[in-house]
């Protein structure tokens, strides 16, 4: 349980005197479970989804079922960083998600809420640990994690964190490797003045994993594009796709805040931080047969991408916070700066022509012929700055009523190419864009809220693909603007917590819109890219938190969701759900440790369950195709002991214990490298083993 929250410009809160929805994953969910990679942390938020981008660890995330954007929604420590790119789990300290709008707050942003990442810093006692596991088949790693304080006072902190892990993945002939080294350092100048850099090197490297399939937009004589309904998802713990297939990814995060407390009631926070998110991309791409479709046919091929491979990102922050008093009122103020600059990269050339591998069945043996693709070059292709100006007061009124209002100003500017050959062009720009938030907060006691909010937010416009495939690639469309109403009950008890949040959304809706002749040829000018309707979404969530029993602690949620497409330009989309937004998910994780009175020996046991459960999907806009509900459940124990008084900790689990076979992820648009797919799916991970054994001296 969480009682302080972050939120950004506002400082860190207690939870009850917030009128948001945020719901987190704590450090100790992290370590116990095992989780290797932050979006691993998404399956314990009921609001949250993931769209697979090509692997499981390059996930964009939904909350609510509004998409998140590359850059706008996720944030390390209050700052922008790139959402679709992969950040290891053994980094973070903690995941906190803010569900709804907050472009008042942040800036402009899409309706998806805010991904906030808290990294893990020096700690006040001098602390080594040292991590060695496995994984699945056979990814053994090791984890070394060094954190303390030197100087007088402790004047100078650090916390020195690595990771390597080497060895195959979840299915016969796949392989990963995970490297990190990170450095974090505090450095007090004074007792009201601290200095806090951040550096970190991350990369990720991957061959042999599942694909996604991609989906054909219907047609008449042939509404699913596959002939017939979805076919069951393939078993991942077999090869399907060649030993060559992958990524290599490579994340280079710099950070820097100072903090200063002015006086008792003032202080300021000035940060900034530069991103280079890098990959290459050589994977295949799968596209389900539009006859034999349903039947779990598809046909294969490997292309040279040449979509985006690095995203260069500038961010800040500059914040004033401070306490007046206006007679019985009490003002907690709110006066400073945020935004970002992101510029984005493609290769200029396919070196390698398009290689049609053949048709296969999901059921059956994968392809392991073609060869690598490659490509060379690179220029700017697009490139975005967003900077808000943000003023916020919180007034108290008395013990029991607060108002707080919030408002920010936008400027967004959009540059693009569609190639190397010719320079970035303005193609949106948008000055002193609104966006306003106002709640009214009531605790009638002191251990409980309600709370309504209200809230406007700026978004800028989503790019089209830099792809052949769109009629428009490579273009901003126009800043939009998304509405939020919000009621919520908050209560603390104890060592739990229970939140609830009814809401209704409304957001322009961007998607690919077959052209008027619905003619594809050779894989050209085959969608538009556009504002086709209005995202409108009612829903109720709630999570529960804590230790509601000695020695049982759990971590719960559950959101019911109605989204669907209203007023759409064509008419056969109107009133459809949104793809890929589960009308009910839920999770229930509980952690039982055994009692101190059943000894020493016993009481070092603790046992965990995860049950998650994900609602049936629609799998394209005109609701043809679903992809059928799922339920998994992960499995864990560890046992404290002590070895010559160092504490050691060995922990086993499996994920997908039942090894169920589901379809974990379904979005509009195409994977990398797929021309003209209507929408795409990626199958579930199999069951997975995890041993960890951590010794702290």
């Amino acid at each position: 349980m969480n009682k302080n929250i972050y939120l950004g410009p506002l400082g860190n809160r207690d939870t009850l005197d917030t009128p948001y929805s945020v719901m987190g994953v704590p450090h100790d969910v992290v370590v116990n479970q095992q989780l290797r990679n932050v979006n691993d942390m998404a399956e314990y938020l009921p609001s949250v989804q993931l769209e697979i981008r090509g692997d499981p660890n390059t996930s964009r995330p939904q909350s609510r079922g509004f998409e998140a954007d590359v850059i706008s929604n996720s944030r390390l420590d209050g700052l922008n960083v790139v959402s679709t790119t992969p950040y290891p789990a053994e980094w973070v300290d903690n995941l906190q998600v803010l569900n709804g709008l907050a472009g008042a707050m942040y800036g402009p942003e899409n309706p998806a809420g805010v991904f906030e990442y808290t990294l893990k810093r020096p700690t006040n006692r001098r602390t080594e640990r040292l991590s060695v596991g496995v994984d699945s088949i056979g990814t053994p790693t090791v984890n070394g994690d060094i954190s303390g304080r030197v100087g007088k006072k402790g004047w100078f902190g650090y916390r020195l964190n690595m990771l390597h892990a080497n060895g195959s993945a979840y299915a016969p002939g796949s392989w990963i490797r995970r490297e990190m080294v990170s450095a974090d350092f505090d450095i007090h100048f004074d007792s009201k003045t601290v200095l806090e850099l951040d550096a970190s090197h991350y990369t990720y490297d991957e061959r042999g994993m599942a694909p996604g399939f991609g989906i054909s937009a219907g047609t008449a004589a042939n509404p699913t594009g596959i002939g017939g309904q979805l076919p069951e998802a393939p078993d991942l713990s077999r090869r399907m796709a060649p030993d060559w297939s992958g990524y290599n990814m490579e994340t280079n995060t710099f950070l820097a805040k100072i903090k200063h407390q002015i006086n008792r009631d003032w202080s300021f926070t000035l940060g900034g931080l530069y991103q280079d998110a890098k990959r290459q991309s050589f994977g295949i791409s799968d596209t389900l047969s539009a006859t034999q479709g349903y039947e779990g046919f598809y046909t294969s091929k490997a292309t040279s991408t040449t979509t985006a491979d690095d995203f260069r990102v500038g961010s800040n922050m500059a914040y004033f916070n401070g306490r007046v008093r206006t007679g019985p009122l009490t003002h907690d103020l709110i006066i400073g700066t945020n935004g970002y600059m992101m510029g984005n990269y493609n290769p200029t050339t396919a070196v390698t022509s398009a290689q049609q591998l053949g048709t296969y069945n999901m059921y059956g043996k994968a392809p392991t012929n073609g060869t690598q693709p490659y490509y060379s070059g690179r220029y700017k292709s697009s490139s975005i700055m967003s900077q808000s100006f943000i003023i916020g007061d919180t007034m108290r009124i008395n013990k029991h009523w607060s108002v707080m209002g919030t408002l920010a100003w936008s400027w967004i500017s959009q540059e693009g190419t569609t190639s190397y050959k010719t320079p970035l062009q303005k193609t949106f720009e948008a000055d002193a864009t609104f966006s306003p938030t106002a709640s009214v907060i009531y605790k009638p006691t002191q251990n409980q809220t309600l709370y309504f909010t209200y809230g406007r937010s700026a978004e800028a416009g989503p790019v089209t693909p830099n792809n052949a495939a769109y009629t428009n690639p490579n273009i901003a469309l126009p800043v939009s603007h998304s509405e939020e109403y919000e009621v919520g009950y908050k209560v603390r008890y104890q060592k739990m917590q229970f939140n609830v949040a009814g809401f209704r959304m409304t957001s322009p809706y961007a998607m690919y819109v077959p052209t008027a002749s619905n003619i594809c040829t050779n894989g050209k000018s085959c969608q538009t890219y556009e504002y086709g309707g209005t995202q409108r979404n009612y829903g109720v969530e709630a999570q529960i938190s804590g230790e509601v029993l000695p020695n049982l602690s759990v971590l719960a949620g559950m959101t019911w969701l109605d989204a669907e497409l209203v007023n759409s330009k064509t008419a056969t989309y109107n009133n459809k759900e949104i793809v890929g937004a589960a009308p009910l998910q839920a999770n229930l994780l509980l952690d039982y440790r055994l009692p101190a009175s059943l000894g020493a020996f016993a009481s070092g046991w603790a046992f965990n369950a995860s049950v998650h459960y994900m609602g049936n999907r629609a799998a394209n806009i005109t609701n043809t195709l679903h992809t059928g509900s799922y339920t998994t459940l992960d499995l864990g124990t560890r046992y404290a002991f002590h070895v010559s008084k160092f504490p050691w900790v060995a922990r086993f689990g499996v994920s997908n214990a039942t090894n169920e076979r589901y379809w974990a992820s379904v979005y509009t648009g195409a994977p990398s490298g797929t021309s003209g797919a209507a929408s795409t799916l990626y199958a579930g991970l199999p069951r997975v083993y995890h041993f960890t054994l951590s010794l702290e001296f």
